[in-house]
């Protein structure tokens, strides 16, 4: 077993990201191999692996039933690659409720306390629990990590993070917690000494998210109890009026426990720019659609004006702006939503460069432009990494 190798685990719904890193220089990491695992819970899916220098080790269609079948495949292909054991595994878990709010060693008590927390995140963390004790199976040896991603917004003022009902409400874990915390670590760890005190990231893809960062620390965002708020996502709809929520649940004539099911199914899968466009959840076959479907445009609209209003909002609560990041999927790649998103923010100073964005270079932003823009990967498999390596001194 090699002294230093972590094992990275980043579940999604339907994907299993991973990587395996070895310590660097101070206090980095650097990726050994990486890979993913798609369809997940598919006779349709793929299990994908290659090295740093892009060297492909495996590459094969797979029937794939859970999150931790599809950790026994990856380990095979690790142990018949001669990939190094690990000597830890660092987890990306979703929501670690009120009382886990920092990346930390996985003992019985953090298990207990996650079970106990299920009911916060319930499309993820039952899944994360899943997939941590399949890890604690397959590689005994090896110290296990939980890396939070609302752990980046426990910085969020009061103000911010509760939300306008009684306090016996608050006191209940009800609040907002934010999250893809640990994208936006990793955006952070990537401008490194350039953080200016004045940031605000937009994590672009199928889920989305905003945040508004001052002097590094978070201090408002987009999403709040759940991953279901904040703005419009690619099957979840964002903020809601409540009172929409209470008329569609008495809509409904059958038994509450049907009707809930149903709302959370409306919410969660069938929302947001799959439910506008009613054709798809993915913005690049809305933008293929949308010269000739008016639902498909509508869609797109939507999404980047819900966006735009986010970091408008956000430039009033930080008293200014000197950059904006763009990450996540439609973040780093679709410059068209970047363009629609940043035009009407001229007031603020923010002004793009067209030739720039269409290639979506690192900086973005004219030169007349009193904000920065910038274009940079999210790297949350390093970010876990990182975060192990500290906790393992």
């Amino acid at each position: 077993m090699s002294s230093d190798t972590i094992f990275v685990l980043n579940s999604g719904s339907s994907s299993l990201k991973f990587g395996l890193f070895a310590a660097a220089e101070d206090s980095d990491v650097r990726a050994i191999a990486t890979g993913n695992a798609e369809g997940v819970g598919s006779n349709q899916g793929k299990i994908s692996l290659k090295t740093a220098d892009n060297k492909v080790l495996y590459d094969q269609p797979h029937a794939i039933d859970t999150q931790s079948h599809a950790l026994q495949q990856i380990s095979e292909q690790l142990s018949k690659n001669n990939l190094p054991a690990p000597a830890a595994i660092g987890h990306r878990v979703v929501h670690g409720g009120p009382n886990l709010t920092e990346h930390q060693k996985i003992t019985p008590k953090v298990l207990a306390e996650l079970e106990s927390a299920a009911h916060f995140a319930p499309l993820h963390v039952p899944v994360e629990l899943e997939l941590i004790r399949e890890s604690q199976r397959l590689f005994p040896n090896a110290a296990q990590f939980a890396c939070f991603d609302t752990a980046f917004h426990r910085t969020l003022p009061e103000c911010a993070a509760r939300f306008p009902l009684p306090e016996n409400v608050w006191q209940g874990g009800i609040r907002r917690y934010g999250f893809h915390g640990i994208s936006y670590e990793s955006i952070l760890h990537a401008l490194g000494k350039n953080i200016p005190p004045r940031l605000i990231i937009a994590h672009l893809g199928n889920g989305a998210s905003i945040t508004a960062v001052a002097n590094g620390h978070s201090v408002d965002t987009s999403m709040g109890l759940t991953p279901t708020g904040g703005i419009i996502m690619g099957t979840r709809p964002g903020d809601l009026d409540p009172g929409l929520l209470v008329h569609i649940l008495q809509s409904h004539k059958d038994d509450a426990t049907q009707r809930v099911f149903e709302l959370s199914k409306l919410l969660d899968k069938q929302s947001g720019l799959l439910g506008i466009s009613g054709l798809s959840s993915d913005m690049r076959q809305l933008r293929e659609a949308a010269a000739t479907n008016l639902r498909a445009k509508l869609a797109i609209e939507m999404f980047t004006r819900s966006a735009k209003k986010a970091i408008a909002g956000y430039i009033a609560i930080l008293g200014g702006l000197e950059l904006l990041v763009f990450t996540g999927g439609i973040g780093e790649h679709d410059a068209a939503a970047r363009a629609e998103i940043c035009d009407g923010l001229q007031s603020f100073g923010l002004v793009l460069d067209p030739k720039s964005n269409r290639e979506s270079t690192k900086q973005i932003a004219a030169r007349e432009s009193r904000v920065q823009v910038n274009v940079v990967p999210s790297d949350e498999e390093a970010q876990i990494a990182r975060h192990v390596r500290r906790l393992l001194r």
